[in-house]
């Protein structure tokens, strides 16, 4: 037996209350704190109601990439029914300008005829979200990344499926960016 340890087994229990209670009390402060679970708050002052979503700036050299990745993030943010999406950005409370400055797909595994049959797709923009009339910004991120694996289909190469490929990355960018957004992350 440790010196410690007592035969009648008082001791182990007890002299562990004082820890866990202290843990419970820092619990318990840390929610009067301004903490708050993911998902629960919002970034958007009270006054956006509405966000204007105009075309982002394509600074690659995919076609129509910045058409796609804008598509999916008004369409994230009319399924997400927090804000309305005019299309005229003056009857708009805020604008979401995005610049997409990087698409890169890099192939990382290959079938036993060294062709490429997995990606890894990397879409890099510049986003900003503004006040309309006070003209404040209200979220900026100027390296927003967003990384997905796209599997190719047995048979086929990146360039046929790459329309595909593009229209995946898109709603998961748009629900990737719509959530930072709209739930502070």
């Amino acid at each position: 037996m440790f010196m410690n340890d007592r035969a009648d087994g008082v001791g182990g229990a007890a002299s562990r209350r004082p820890a866990t209670l202290l843990a419970a009390v820092l619990i318990v402060a840390a929610g009067g704190c301004g903490y708050h679970l993911r998902g629960t708050g919002s970034s958007l002052p009270q006054n956006v109601k509405s966000i204007a979503v105009p075309v982002f700036r394509n600074l690659t050299t995919r076609y129509e990439l910045n058409l796609r990745l804008t598509r999916a993030v008004i369409d994230e943010l009319v399924a997400r029914g927090k804000v309305a999406v005019p299309a005229d950005p003056n009857k708009a409370d805020a604008v979401l300008d995005g610049e997409v400055t990087s698409f890169t797909a890099t192939p990382v595994a290959f079938t036993g005829q060294t062709l490429a049959d997995r990606y890894t797709i990397t879409v890099k923009a510049k986003i900003v979200l503004t006040e309309r009339v006070s003209e404040k910004v209200i979220f900026s991120n100027p390296a927003f990344v967003y990384v997905q694996e796209y599997d190719v289909p047995q048979g086929r190469d990146f360039e046929s499926v790459q329309t595909d490929a593009i229209d995946a990355v898109a709603g998961m960018f748009a629900r990737s960016l719509v959530v930072a957004i709209l739930e502070g992350f």
